[in-house]
């Protein structure tokens, strides 16, 4: 698969990404806001326990987080997709690098509406995340961050074959965190491994 280099610097990954029936694409900035903002609202109960942004969500926020995503794409910070299902957005995923994070790490997060979890859609978005990352230059590690409390999300990892990095204190912001973090991580040579079993 070619890569370009943008204006930015870096290859970025691709902006659509088909895995069947379900597609992971790039947000399109404003025109995604009515669905976004209608499947967050329907997913507030499922979210608010994990997920401390859903605090403050409003259709004022979820604008304002579309409205970042195009300078953040370009800047390498974070590639934000549209998890879509059948023609219709069911949740998000992305890459990310933390500020905390080594320059080679990306950080892969995720979320779904309740309609559609148990499925496998958060795996198979994972996966197609982390041979993303794989593909960008300088990029060693994948990492999945959660709360040990949170098994559901604990289970995209395990079965993508990461391993348990390191557990750390942190700030619980959500209602159920525990006030730890569970880090996997995934290498490039993890993940050749994994991907020939």
């Amino acid at each position: 698969m070619e890569r370009t280099e943008t204006q930015a610097g870096p290859a970025s990954p691709q902006p659509v990404i088909a895995l069947g029936e379900v597609t992971l694409r790039r947000f399109a900035g404003e025109a995604d806001l009515p669905e976004l903002f209608t499947v967050i609202e329907e997913s507030l109960e499922h979210l608010r326990p994990w997920m401390p942004w859903v605090a403050e969500h409003s259709r004022a926020k979820t604008a304002e987080y579309l409205g970042a995503r195009a300078d953040r794409w370009a800047s390498g910070q974070d590639y934000a997709y549209a998890i879509v299902l059948d023609g219709a957005i069911v949740g998000a995923t992305g890459l990310y690098r933390r500020e905390d994070s080594p320059a080679d790490v990306l950080e892969i997060g995720y979320w779904l509406h309740p309609a559609v979890t148990g499925r496998g859609l958060a795996t198979r978005a994972a996966a197609a995340l982390v041979d993303e990352a794989f593909r960008l230059p300088g990029i060693a590690c994948v990492d999945i961050v959660h709360d040990p409390a949170n098994r559901a999300s604990g289970a995209v990892p395990a079965r993508l074959g990461f391993t348990v990095h390191l557990r750390r204190t942190a700030e619980a912001v959500a209602p159920a965190e525990s006030g730890e973090e569970q880090v996997w991580r995934l290498t490039r040579a993890g993940a050749a491994a994994h991907a020939r079993r």
